[in-house]
């Protein structure tokens, strides 16, 4: 009887984030927008986690093995670009506590700084940043589904890898459908895919410190003779790094469905990129602890293996590879989740504002999910992967994600001097030095992805600003509604 109950006990808490939600939707505060707060703090906690772990907690460690030719390097990049996301997250989370709305950095940009400024913001996010986000982690989901299992090859009109960008579509798409049927869905599969995420990590994290034929000695080899190597090595690496990092905002973005948000928002963005930082810094330790970095370096140059599947595949085998492919794409599958479901909500708040296609406000009566802006995001991001430009999308990634980053930041001296006296929920810790060296590095990181690489953060500028005309268009419009009402 006492292990009946136990186990009964044990699926109730399982399961206890994922109540059929037509028994509590009664109890729900609805948001005047129309969608429903039925998110949890846990659930806020694994949205932060599942936004940034995707691919390249188990892939970056090989282009760093190669740019900075050391392990103390390597770990150091790992931990400074932890920092610095880690105090934008704090400087974030102080403005979303006082600014809890749907579509979170879009709505602090457009209440501090106006419509403009949030438009192009959002804007980017449809054009590079989180479009090409979905696209791109959709599509190592299917590349591992490909090699685990091999997928026909063939080609059409031009088009190479046929197979697998039809099953990335399929993916995008399939993920869009489950979150048109309610928020629930979508957090129902984060909070279960990102849990076997972080077990797994965990797990594996252990195993390269106990199996194989580790040695602590790794950690003092270098590439470079023990020479510093450059502070454009060190950046390179950093960068790499903040790939795998990149998403925390993602939250905020959802603080329409959130219970509590000025409490709930902050103290998950807080606490989950922290923890992310320590699993990130945990595991990246225990790749190094297995092999040496002239290993990671070869894996690099070969181009044609993830450096996880390799540490794994030394001491389990082939049944090593097939089990990192798996939790690859777990954790592939879930971060699409997590970009699609958040991100359709800034183009939701942007068309409520008369900034975006009209139809995107609308919000379903019966599911309080924003229905079209979910429907054009699968579209663009689908066309973004037969055009097979996501991958040189992503590469601007980092740059434009971090001018809105640092503006954020900046945000947050103006809003302390609007709000002088008032009370807050959440404070950021050593203000104003945190958000001060967050500003100071994101303006070091443009400038330097300006000078390293000119045509990649032109072709970002000119991607960020060819929104334009449609503001106008739109804007137009608005007016002209206005004047004939």
């Amino acid at each position: 009887m006492r292990e009946e109950k136990s186990c009964l006990l044990i699926l109730n808490f399982c399961f206890l984030p994922f109540e059929d939600a037509t028994m509590e939707q009664q109890n729900l505060e609805k948001h005047e927008s129309g969608l429903l707060r039925r998110l949890g703090p846990g659930t806020a906690f694994l949205l932060v986690v599942s936004s940034m772990v995707g691919s390249g907690v188990f892939k970056k460690v090989a282009p760093m093995a190669h740019d900075t030719g050391s392990s103390f390097w390597i770990l150091l990049c790992w931990i400074l670009a932890g920092l610095v996301s880690w105090f934008g997250a704090l400087s974030n989370a102080e403005v979303a506590a006082q600014i809890a709305e749907p579509g979170g950095q879009y709505q602090y940009f457009r209440k501090i700084f106006g419509k403009p400024l949030a438009f192009l913001y959002g804007w980017t996010g449809f054009a590079v940043v989180q479009s090409a986000t979905a696209a791109s982690v959709s599509y190592v989901f299917a590349e591992s589904v490909n090699t685990l299992i091999g997928l026909p090859e063939f080609s059409f009109g031009g088009i190479e890898n046929l197979s697998v960008k039809l099953l990335t579509v399929a993916v995008l798409w399939a993920i869009t459908t489950v979150n048109l049927f309610g928020v629930q869905q979508g957090e129902k599969i984060n909070n279960i895919l990102t849990s076997l995420v972080i077990v797994a990590i965990i797990g594996i994290t252990i195993m390269c410190f106990t199996m194989g034929k580790g040695d602590f000695s790794h950690f003092s080899r270098t590439e470079s003779n023990g020479n510093f190597p450059g502070f454009g090595a060190i950046f390179l690496g950093m960068m790499s790094a903040f790939w795998a990092y990149e998403g925390w905002n993602n939250l905020g973005f959802l603080a329409g469905e959130i219970k509590n948000p000025t409490r709930n928002v902050p103290l998950s963005l807080a606490g989950g990129v922290g923890f992310v930082m320590l699993m990130y810094v945990a595991i990246n330790a225990s790749y190094l602890y297995a092999f040496p970095i002239t290993e990671f370096s070869r894996i690099y140059d070969e181009g044609n293996s993830i450096a996880a599947v390799e540490v794994i595949r030394s001491f389990l085998g082939p049944a090593g590879s097939a089990i990192i492919l798996i939790v690859i794409m777990v954790a592939t599958f879930g971060s699409a989740n997590n970009t699609l479901m958040s991100a359709a909500r800034v183009y939701f708040a942007m068309a409520r504002d008369g900034v975006f296609f009209r139809k995107a406000a609308h919000c379903d009566p019966v599911y309080n999910v924003p229905t079209y802006a979910l429907i054009f995001q699968a579209v663009w991001a689908s066309v973004l992967v037969f055009s097979g430009s996501f991958d040189q999308l992503t590469d601007m990634l980092i740059f434009a994600a971090f001018i809105f980053y640092g503006l954020g930041a900046v945000a947050l001296f103006v809003l302390r001097k609007r709000n002088a006296g008032l009370p807050r929920s959440f404070s950021v810790p050593l203000y104003p030095f945190v958000p001060g060296l967050f500003i100071l590095f994101s303006i070091g990181l443009v400038i330097n992805s300006i000078l390293e690489r000119p045509m990649e953060s032109a072709t970002g500028l000119l991607l960020m600003f060819s929104g334009i005309p449609f503001y106008f268009y739109w804007t137009k419009m608005q007016d002209k509604s206005a004047s004939e009402k």
